[in-house]
């Protein structure tokens, strides 16, 4: 099935030539949306990721209006190509069905991971030199008034872990090293 999405960030925005361009397919199924792509969150993006099937095409008028980031592209795409449905834009004339499309989208993640790479080392370099000189000091631990009676209430089953992280407002793993650093200290 040849399937389309078209996507203008505001109600005030026409989708029209988005539409004109993708008509050349031949499109047995529309989604169109008016909204932002700032994250993956769309009605439209999640109903057409759902309805897509193995050998699907899903078309699109450019990159920019099915992802902003290419993280949020390269998502999309795998979560496309582990259902077996290929992505073709117009615009970028990449089509994932061929050899080339997918050396496109493979390289476009090799840039991503690089980028990301380049921010991890940046953020380490900026967290060490703001440790010498005394101005970053790391999460402060989290601290818990009377834990061990909330773990003596975990170990008497009285709560699972999940109901333990929820009841003290934190993460799993949070919980997790709470965990063990008090056992630790038995």
């Amino acid at each position: 099935m040849k399937i389309a999405y078209v996507r203008v960030s505001t109600i005030e925005q026409n989708e029209a030539r988005q539409v004109e361009a993708l008509k050349k397919h031949n499109i047995d199924k529309w989604f169109i949306e008016k909204i932002s792509a700032k994250d993956t969150n769309r009605p439209e993006l999640q109903n057409m990721l759902e309805f897509a099937r193995e050998n699907d095409v899903v078309y699109i008028h450019d990159f920019s209006r099915i992802a902003r980031s290419t993280k949020d592209l390269l998502d999309i795409v795998e979560t496309l190509q582990n259902k077996g449905v290929y992505l073709v834009s117009n615009k970028e004339n990449i089509d994932t069905s061929t050899p080339t499309g997918k050396l496109m989208l493979t390289m476009i993640g090799a840039i991503n991971e690089f980028e990301r790479q380049n921010l991890l080392e940046r953020q380490r370099e900026g967290i060490a030199i703001a440790k010498q000189q005394g101005k970053y000091k790391g999460k402060k631990a989290i601290q818990i008034d009377n834990f061990a009676e909330y773990y003596n209430r975990y170990k008497n089953r009285e709560f699972n872990k999940v109901q333990l992280a929820k009841e003290l407002n934190i993460t799993r793993p949070t919980l997790d090293k709470l965990i063990k650093e008090h056992e630790a200290a038995l």
